[in-house]
């Protein structure tokens, strides 16, 4: 990240009008131009945006970092996000208020606005606002396929990628009592967190339903392509229910499952995952 030079620009009302006029940064060959911009008034609503300023329209991709809800930074997904720019898209990096810092919805509240930012200045990134995916990774792949059910479909998303992404919290916090695993222990533990330190039960019970990616299945939400290692701690199983209840109103998901134990990013650069990916994308997207 450090070789990359980044012009902050908040759109908060005062910016708007300057936003007309951006004053892009190069980053580097293949005449790419990015810059950081902040949706919110916390300093973790912010995104990274890296575009092709050719006069013409590109579909988009939103990155969503992992890190169990409590951690991680978009700054990780740096290089995968450069890579879907040198592809020709639209790629938004998407930082996001933690667990630590504000309990379940926060996070999907901050998806929806960078997704809803980005669709409306849409013009000044060479965006097709009608027509983007969102990849997440791990908790980040949670954040992702919730915006994917959100509502009764989302403008413009045409897909929803996650790499072992955890679908339901639900089924982690219950994978993780007594678990041998210390991962599925922290697991639970982070949901917990998510829900604002509460268990599921109670008045807390709404919250946790909430969190379910599976229970707000809809007909207009986007399909989703969700990649797990075979015996990782967050496990294929994780996106079967997802895969039940979308196909029950006709949206397709597509579970694929890798040897191994490698989990989220490790995942992604697993040999033909990533191309995967990519041809899953290109194939919504064009």
């Amino acid at each position: 990240m450090s070789a990359l030079v980044l012009a902050c620009i908040a759109l908060t009302p005062a910016a708007a009008q300057a936003a007309k006029e951006p004053t892009p940064v190069p980053l580097g060959i293949g005449g790419l131009e990015g810059e950081t911009v902040s949706y919110g008034s916390s300093r973790r609503q912010d995104l990274d945006v890296w575009w092709t300023a050719d006069g013409s329209k590109h579909p988009g991709v939103f990155v969503i970092h992992g890190g169990w809800w409590a951690g991680g930074d978009k700054r990780s997904m740096t290089d995968i996000a450069r890579s879907y720019a040198d592809l020709g898209y639209t790629v938004f990096n998407v930082n996001y208020r933690l667990s630590g810092d504000a309990a379940w919805p926060a996070q999907r509240t901050d998806a929806l606005a960078a997704i809803a930012l980005a669709r409306k200045h849409a013009e000044r990134w060479s965006f097709d606002p009608d027509n983007y995916v969102v990849v997440g990774f791990s908790a980040g792949g949670h954040l992702a396929a919730a915006v994917g059910t959100y509502g009764d479909g989302q403008p413009g998303l045409k897909g929803v990628v996650g790499l072992s992404p955890v679908i339901s919290p639900l089924q982690a916090y219950a994978d993780g009592l007594n678990a041998a695993d210390p991962e599925k222990r922290k697991l639970r533990t982070a949901a917990i967190k998510l829900a604002g330190g509460c268990e599921p039960k109670g008045k807390c019970s709404r919250v946790w339903a909430s969190m379910e990616v599976a229970w707000h299945a809809s007909r207009k939400d986007a399909p989703m392509l969700s990649v797990h290692s075979q015996d990782e701690f967050v496990p294929p199983a994780q996106s079967r229910l997802l895969k039940e209840m979308l196909g029950q109103v006709g949206v397709p998901v597509t579970i694929v499952t890798s040897p191994g134990i490698e989990h989220s990013t490790a995942l992604y650069k697993e040999p033909g995952v990533a191309e995967r990916v990519q041809k899953w994308i290109a194939d919504r997207v064009g």
